[in-house]
């Protein structure tokens, strides 16, 4: 049949618009008419690449501190062969001084005990190293000193070795953390704004007045996640702009592959946001359900650092989560530039979080 037409006082005649189309509107309007809403998903990512990436920038590497205790044999010829690596910093220091500065970590290691050797020209040929074995820099302070030493006095080597140093873009944590944001970021207004707004709504009584209308359920679910696809551009176009502008991180990959895996986790979060909103009758009791759900996220699934660091009886169960298949795809296309095909688990299990929240949710959801 026809869409039925409505006659206006000129004559004329207009065609009303789909519910599905009218509730989708009216969505991104109640998003726009709220500033809290827009700083949080527009404004407080760039505000935390900016403070992580300042926190965690690249830096030419730190030189090691060594003391040296002042008035042991040999103090001086010690202080000068040390002084010749460009990758430490040493002075002289007092026993009880470079005690203290080694419990402060103001130095890394502590060079005492000197003995000097009759009939070698003076050359000290034993010192003791004191350090934090629990302390990266200690141990390397440690080999990096006796190297020096050792070379200094002689010490053959028998392996010819050269260093190359290198420092790729796509190894900086910026790099790991961009991708990490736009993906939190995804998750927190897909299950926030949608969450919120549904409950939001039946603590005011609107969704009773819905439910007096000839409205499908479907229709009032996908509005929330078609309102999430019109602003999912300039969303994801922010943060990874802001990354690339101020911190030169590059998208490796396919701008249309990040498009997909974008779209794909947006919708993912917009079904799981509205499974969590389908019953709560409280803001308070959507709030409890969303931080029960978004906290094993934040924890595990590599946001700010990789989830290899957990035991390995746990990763088959932390790649499931959502945000980590999610935080994955991103991450091979910006930084390895991988395709949608090689990232086939990740969005399958996008789509099997995302397909299984909004039958269910569909099924839970009740106007009171």
């Amino acid at each position: 049949m026809s869409e039925p037409r409505r006659t206006l006082a000129g004559g004329q005649k207009s065609r009303r618009a789909h519910p599905l189309v009218e509730l989708t509107r009216s969505r991104l309007l109640e998003f726009l008419r709220e500033p809290e809403a827009v700083f949080w998903v527009f404004v407080f990512p760039v505000l935390l690449a900016l403070a992580l990436g300042i926190a965690f920038r690249s830096k030419p590497v730190d030189t090691l501190r060594v003391a040296v205790r002042s008035g042991m044999p040999g103090e001086a010829r010690i202080v000068a062969m040390l002084r010749e690596s460009p990758g430490l910093t040493v002075i002289d220091l007092p026993a009880d001084k470079a005690d203290r500065a080694l419990r402060t970590g103001k130095v890394d290691l502590v060079v005492e005990g000197v003995s000097v050797a009759a009939g070698a020209n003076g050359e000290p040929l034993a010192v003791t190293y004191r350090y934090d074995t629990t302390r990266a820099e200690g141990r390397a302070a440690r080999l990096a000193t006796d190297d020096v030493l050792q070379r200094a006095l002689g010490r053959p080597d028998l392996l010819s070795a050269r260093d190359e140093r290198v420092a790729l873009p796509g190894n900086r944590y910026i790099d790991f953390l961009i991708p990490g944001l736009v993906g939190l970021n995804l998750m927190g207004s897909g299950m926030w704004g949608l969450g919120f707004a549904v409950v939001q709504a039946r603590v005011r009584k609107l969704l009773k007045r819905f439910a007096a209308t000839p409205m499908r359920r479907s229709h009032y679910l996908l509005s929330f996640m078609l309102s999430r696809l019109v602003g999912l551009v300039l969303e994801v176009a922010v943060v990874v702009g802001f990354g690339w502008l101020l911190f030169g991180v590059a998208v490796h990959g396919s701008l249309l592959d990040l498009a997909v895996v974008s779209l794909l986790g947006a919708l993912t979060f917009a079904g799981v946001g509205l499974l969590v909103a389908a019953r709560p009758r409280t803001i308070e009791g959507v709030s409890g359900w969303m931080n029960l759900v978004q906290l094993p996220m934040w924890l595990f699934s590599g946001t700010f650092f990789s989830y290899e660091r957990f035991p390995a009886a746990v990763q088959p169960a932390i790649r499931v989560l959502p945000l980590t298949a999610l935080n994955d795809a991103l991450r091979a296309v910006i930084n390895d530039g991988t395709s949608l095909a090689e990232n086939w688990p990740a969005l399958l299990v996008m789509v099997l979080w995302g397909g299984i929240s909004f039958a269910v949710a569909l099924r839970l959801f009740r106007w009171q």
